[in-house]
């Protein structure tokens, strides 16, 4: 059995993570624990930089806590702004001791009405718990489940994104 370790205590994170895995090793086993651990960034990262690093913070400072563990993985969202459209993503980022992976989700375009609240410094969940009536919608669906009405929620976005970021892990030979 191999010990995983998620850098949140979020849900929806943890259940994206391990997702990932059993689709990437199915024949393997895993114990998981979960830890919040500091990002080192802004509450609401507005970089691809910042959220990486963010995501990488968080699966070393987990790994740092749990040195036996076998994967640590670290989820940041950030968002980032083109023009006059803003888009939000999340990076997520797998270490163990030796090896490192990274995936992105999808990004999505932001009403203006919560972006212009994120240029302000506030964080997407919050914005979107107060916009449209929520409470703690980032432990939920998400701002992706919200606007699309379920179609697709933070589980499903992250899902891929943890499967991308164990491709060193499963192509060793490649990487």
């Amino acid at each position: 059995m191999k010990l995983l370790i998620v850098a949140s205590k979020n849900p929806i994170k943890i259940k994206a993570a391990l997702n990932g895995f059993k689709k990437i090793f199915p024949n393997e086993r895993f114990s998981i624990k979960s830890v919040d651990v500091e990002s080192g960034v802004s509450d609401q990262p507005m970089s691809d930089e910042e959220t990486v690093k963010g995501a990488q913070n968080r699966a070393r400072n987990a790994l740092q806590l749990f040195p036996k563990a076998d994967f640590s993985v670290g989820i940041e969202g950030g968002a980032k702004t083109r023009g006059t459209e803003t888009f939000t993503f999340a990076w997520v980022v797998v270490v163990s001791k030796t090896e490192e992976g990274k995936g992105k989700t999808a990004s999505f375009q932001l009403p203006l009405k919560v972006a212009s609240q994120l240029k302000e410094g506030k964080e997407l969940g919050d914005v979107m718990d107060k916009i449209f009536g929520k409470k703690n919608s980032k432990q939920q669906e998400g701002a992706i489940g919200i606007l699309t009405d379920g179609v697709i929620d933070r589980t499903k976005l992250y899902t891929p994104a943890v499967i991308a970021a164990l491709i060193p892990f499963k192509k060793k030979n490649l990487y």
